[in-house]
C-alpha cells in the first residue's frame, strides 16, 4: 500500500465531498494499486488552498486505450475516507 499526494482542481475535489465522484482518472505515472492511499490536495489559481481529504483506491483499470482513452492513464475507483 502507497500513499500519493494529488494535486486536485477546487471542482473536482469537491465532487469527491459530497460523494458525486468516485474515481480519478490520472496518469499511472505512479503505479497505482487497489489498496492505495490518495490524499487529494485543493489547488487552485497555482496555490494549495490547505484543504485535503483522503481516499482509498478501491479498484485500477489499467488498459483505458480499450476505451478511447490515452495510453498510460489509469481509472481509479475511490472511497472517501476522511476530510480534513
Amino acid at each position: 500500500m502507497a500513499t500519493h499526494s494529488l494535486k486536485t482542481e477546487p471542482r473536482y475535489f469537491d465532487a469527491v465531498l459530497r460523494g458525486d465522484k468516485t474515481f480519478e482518472l490520472r496518469k499511472n505515472d505512479r503505479r497505482f494499486a487497489v489498496g492505495d492511499l490518495l490524499v487529494l490536495e485543493e489547488y487552485a489559481r497555482g496555490l494549495y488552498t490547505g484543504r485535503t481529504t483522503t481516499c482509498l483506491v478501491t479498484y485500477v483499470l489499467h488498459t483505458v486505450e480499450q476505451f478511447g482513452l490515452t495510453s498510460g492513464y489509469a481509472v481509479l475507483s475511490i472511497r472517501l475516507l476522511e476530510n480534513t
